[in-house]
């Protein structure tokens, strides 16, 4: 018996990668317009570069950028930067079509909802938050609640003491098959591969559900609860 799903935020509620993107070419116009002597894709790069490298939530990202590259900071220049990107950040932060209906119709049906992400705690909050999901979820678990990433078990278990339900009775929603998918996997949790935010070109994502649409879960959830009647 389903009683709760589990989410990943970043590619599976919102559409993160798309986001980031956008914040990072907005902060490098604004940039250049303060100054930075720099070709924009070249600048776009080195900032991913340093992103994979570093992690995706790096906050201090265009300082390692400007004194890597010019090895000084310029302060206007990060400046205008910082601000290009807050701006588009807030305009691009967005929910993937029909995440607010599912949400509601899972909670209609009586199925507690509830996070673990990979990304620090303030982060998440200010995204669930920003896209105004905080009256959704009953426990959100984030890196600093295990200080274990995953596809690690601390998170998958962490949120299941929390809810204080069985691993079987719950499903576990995300994108990184690697991370999502594997690491409920291995403690039990019943699998949904969010194939329509799949960043990695993942061919075979192991998950016992793929979703083309977040709302392909309340067929989901239906069918597997009348099974259980």
């Amino acid at each position: 018996m389903i009683e709760a799903v589990i989410f990943d935020i970043d590619n599976t509620l919102m559409d993160f990668m798309r986001m980031k993107r956008a914040s990072v070419e907005t902060a490098v116009d604004y940039m250049i317009d303060a100054g930075l002597d720099i070709d924009k894709q070249t600048m776009i790069d080195k900032i991913f570069k340093v992103y994979w490298e570093e992690g995706i939530e790096d906050q201090n990202i265009f300082d390692k950028v400007l004194l890597r590259e010019f090895g000084q900071i310029d302060y206007k220049i990060l400046a205008a930067g910082i601000i290009g990107y807050r701006k588009a950040k807030e305009a691009h932060m967005m929910l993937y079509p029909h995440v607010r209906i599912t949400l509601s119709e899972l909670l209609r049906m009586g199925i507690r909802l509830g996070v673990v992400s990979d990304a620090p705690r303030l982060p998440v909050w200010l995204r669930i938050v920003s896209l105004n999901l905080h009256h959704y979820f009953e426990k959100v678990i984030t890196f600093d609640d295990t200080g274990e990433r995953k596809p690690s078990p601390k998170p998958f278990l962490k949120i299941i003491e929390e809810m204080k339900i069985k691993p079987q009775n719950a499903i576990m929603v995300g994108d990184w098959a690697e991370r999502d998918i594997v690491g409920a996997k291995n403690i039990g949790m019943i699998t949904a591969w969010a194939k329509y935010g799949n960043q990695f070109d993942t061919k075979n994502s192991g998950a016992d559900w793929e979703l083309d649409d977040i709302y392909d879960l309340i067929g989901i959830v239906k069918k597997l609860n009348e099974n259980k009647k």
